[in-house]
């Protein structure tokens, strides 16, 4: 135990998970400049990627809600020397989360569903980091129990649902193009490839 935390009366660790803000959204599959081509993917209605089936689960948490719990950990005599995750209460699947973001666009969701491995392996190539990021992480389901959370801070909860931190997240991110929009071109040449590739994979097996 660090005892530098039990003096300062601080908890021992406070782990997040996929913590996002109005100037970041959540998403499973990107390049290396961010979210922004995966939104301009759907805002032009091409297919997005989704790693695997899209029903594993994911919890997404805004910064609001964590900073209720972490405000709350601070200086709390029931929180010295111990360790806390802080995420919000709302469980979604991966296939949810770009429902909730293509409805926000009021676009049409047009999703293909690749396996993780697969992604892994043709990515490494571009300097896509999915290995790690879905084969270590993304592809399986993830669930938390914040009892313990809210057991030292009665106050923590959800107070703002996905579907309405990514209208906040949007509507900052679409207002503000030279911060938050940046372009992706190889990303978006590759989401093409892996597409294009994995269909014609499908005609040759089924027409010969």
């Amino acid at each position: 135990m660090n005892r530098g935390n039990r003096k300062a009366g601080i908890p021992e660790g406070v782990r997040p998970s996929h913590t996002y803000d109005e100037r970041y959204i959540p998403l499973g599959v990107h390049g290396r400049n961010g979210f922004w081509q995966v939104i301009k993917r759907m805002m032009e209605e091409k297919p997005v990627i989704i790693q695997g089936d899209g029903t594993s689960l994911w919890t997404v948490t805004f910064n609001r809600d964590f900073a209720i719990g972490y405000t709350g950990l601070m200086g709390n005599r029931h929180a010295i020397g111990e360790a806390f995750q802080i995420t919000g209460d709302e469980t979604l699947t991966w296939n949810q989360i770009y429902e909730t973001i293509a409805d926000a666009l009021g676009v049409k969701l047009h999703a293909y569903h690749v396996s993780s491995e697969f992604l892994a392996a043709v990515g490494d190539k571009y300097g896509f980091d999915l290995e790690g990021s879905l084969v270590g992480d993304k592809s399986v389901s993830v669930v938390f129990d914040n009892s313990k959370l809210k057991r030292a801070v009665p106050d923590m909860r959800t107070t703002v649902r996905f579907d309405e931190g990514v209208r906040i997240a949007l509507h900052y991110v679409l207002s503000h193009p030279e911060e938050c929009q940046k372009e992706d071109p190889e990303f978006d040449a590759w989401c093409d490839r892996v597409i294009a590739a994995l269909e014609k994979a499908k005609e040759e097996i089924m027409y010969r």
